[in-house]
């Protein structure tokens, strides 16, 4: 127990002045009872932890990674350029979902590129670590459109079989529309929505008084697969099987009433 100082000027009994000094005013440091050198135990009266010991981790506590381990873990992580900004994307996390966006050929004269957007390929919402997933996602559609385009380009934005659940969101979409570069955006010469959907076209509607009108201008709906073949040259563009069906019951559906007729 620490013994009772008095904080008090008076020379008395108990003061720290009277006892503990000596005439110098000097306290004898080799009075005071300090621990051991060699001691590596501390002897506390409380309930905070006793280390018995200050011996430094010992080889072989930390995971060190295998040559293998670590060229997986390299393969991982991929680096995408967007703006003036290197970001880091996790290719493992995102796998499921590369094929949201794809090079789809070219069309006309030069490298005016097609970049194919298929929504079918977006994750859930409900997932947990849906934000984490929507943010690597983002680098890495942002960091391959810069890849994928070195003039022109059109996108072709596949809507069809997509649930809901799936479509990202408008804050997402309007992110992505504000990284993407102004050379990516001056470049852009049309943005080809296929089976539209009412809240896709509700959505747009809503945001035309945001957006410049040269953009507006560029958005075309087209609302089947042979549509779409007459504006563009099909032949390296991807559409998944999910949109072939879908649009085999729509155009199925269109054709009944003229059969009927």
């Amino acid at each position: 127990m620490a013994p009772d100082i008095s904080l008090t000027l008076d020379p008395s009994d108990g003061s720290v002045l009277s006892d503990d000094l000596d005439e110098s005013g000097e306290i004898d440091l080799d009075g005071l009872d300090t621990p051991s050198e060699n001691s590596n135990e501390f002897e506390w009266e409380d309930d905070l932890p006793k280390p018995k010991t200050t011996e430094i981790i010992r080889k072989g506590s930390i995971t060190e990674y295998t040559a293998a381990e670590e060229k997986e873990d390299g393969r991982r992580w991929r680096m995408f350029r967007i703006g003036e900004q290197d970001h880091r994307v996790d290719m493992k996390a995102i796998e499921p979902y590369k094929k949201v966006i794809s090079h789809g050929g070219y069309y006309g004269d030069g490298l005016n590129a097609i970049v194919v957007f298929a929504v079918c390929f977006m994750p859930e919402s409900g997932q947990p670590n849906y934000r984490y997933l929507m943010d690597n996602l983002f680098k890495y559609v942002i960091g391959t459109l810069e890849l994928l385009v070195a003039e022109n380009y059109m996108i072709v934005y596949l809507n069809g079989a997509t649930t809901r659940r799936k479509m990202p969101s408008l804050g997402w979409l309007r992110k992505c529309y504000q990284q993407i570069d102004r050379r990516l955006r001056k470049n852009l010469k049309s943005l080809i929505i296929v089976h539209p959907s009412w809240f896709i076209r509700t959505l747009l509607a809503v945001t035309r008084p945001f957006i410049s009108s040269k953009f507006s201008q560029k958005i075309r709906y087209v609302f089947n697969l042979a549509e779409l073949a007459e504006l563009v040259p099909m032949e390296y563009v991807g559409i998944p099987e999910c949109i072939k069906q879908v649009d085999q019951e729509l155009n199925g559906k269109q054709d009944e009433p003229k059969s009927e007729q």
